[in-house]
């Protein structure tokens, strides 16, 4: 009866997610009104790599859009995306990390911001980079926390 019990207690706990470990495969997110809710990786991320990551140029290429105070340093800020300062004080880090994990989702089809970690359903997608997200779940989850500290 105790090992019945114990099966059943410990696949309650796989089905919460609570006991789930490591990442989250970009096709098992799960969008919640507009929101990301269960971090990607089961941890929170890191701001300084975050910083790094928004600003690199071959990676996901924020500045290319985006523009913000805390990088003034950069060159060539964009302007197609909305300005970032203050986006730390407009959504919290579920609806970012929805954002950066697929802004379609959160926006709608007419927005340009790619999807950042979806890997499937992708359109015009280079044959050597088909079945792959842009960024890993840490990445998106360092890019969060970096997003969540720029406030006005």
């Amino acid at each position: 009866m105790k090992a019945i019990a114990k099966t059943i207690a410990a696949a309650t706990l796989l089905i919460s997610g609570s006991a789930v470990a490591g990442v989250v495969a970009p096709g098992n997110v799960q969008f919640v009104e507009a929101a990301v809710p269960v971090s990607l990786t089961g941890a929170v991320g890191d701001p300084a790599k975050g910083r790094e990551w928004f600003a690199n140029r071959k990676l996901g290429n924020c500045l290319a859009c985006h523009a913000n105070d805390d990088l003034a340093e950069e060159q060539f800020h964009g302007e197609i995306g909305p300005y970032l300062e203050g986006i730390g004080d407009t959504y919290t880090d579920a609806e970012l990390r929805a954002i950066v994990v697929n802004s379609k989702e959160v926006f709608g089809e007419a927005t340009i911001m790619p999807a950042f970690y979806k890997s499937e359903g992708l359109n015009r997608v280079a044959k050597e980079f088909a079945g792959k997200t842009i960024l890993s779940a840490e990445q998106v989850e360092d890019i969060v926390a970096y997003l969540a500290t720029l406030k006005e």
